[in-house]
């Protein structure tokens, strides 16, 4: 059934609607009409079987592509609503990778920010203890804040 991709689907509803027709008529002549058309044509009275065997055959071959031809309109169908769905899921995407694109340029920002004013107190505070080799508490602080990135620890002992 592979072969249905590569047809357009209104000529093969068309093939496959008319084979099964086809059949169906043939089949019910053969089991049903033909009885009383041998009396009248003795020709056809040595291929009755075979006529009926055929006109079976063609109409369960007209079934049976019924049958795989609903089974791909219906998977033809599922396709395209997964498809519907993909692409309402990646546009949902795209809306959240941009939230969390300005999330994580929000950080960036904060860390930097934080960073600069660690920076600007340590070089302000510490520069009063240049000269003596021991460290003092501010030094301890300053470098506390530094390593959580948190400056309000730097004013908290001054009040």
């Amino acid at each position: 059934m592979w072969i249905l991709h590569f047809l357009p689907a209104g000529f093969l509803e068309f093939v496959i609607n008319s084979i099964l027709v086809v059949g169906l008529i043939s089949t019910v002549v053969t089991l049903f009409v033909i009885n009383r058309l041998i009396m009248w044509f003795p020709v056809i009275a040595g291929y009755y079987r075979l006529l009926q065997a055929a006109s079976v055959a063609v109409f369960l071959l007209g079934v049976y592509l019924k049958g795989g031809y609903s089974t791909e309109m219906q998977w033809r169908e599922r396709v395209a609503e997964a498809e519907a769905r993909v692409a309402v899921a990646e546009q949902q995407s795209k809306q959240e990778n941009i939230k969390i694109v300005e999330k994580v340029i929000k950080r960036i920002e904060i860390v930097r920010t934080r960073g600069d004013d660690i920076i600007k107190y340590v070089d302000r505070e510490i520069v009063k203890y240049d000269n003596f080799c021991e460290l003092p508490a501010e030094v301890i602080r300053a470098h506390n804040a530094a390593a959580t990135m948190d400056p309000s620890k730097l004013q908290s002992d001054k009040k």
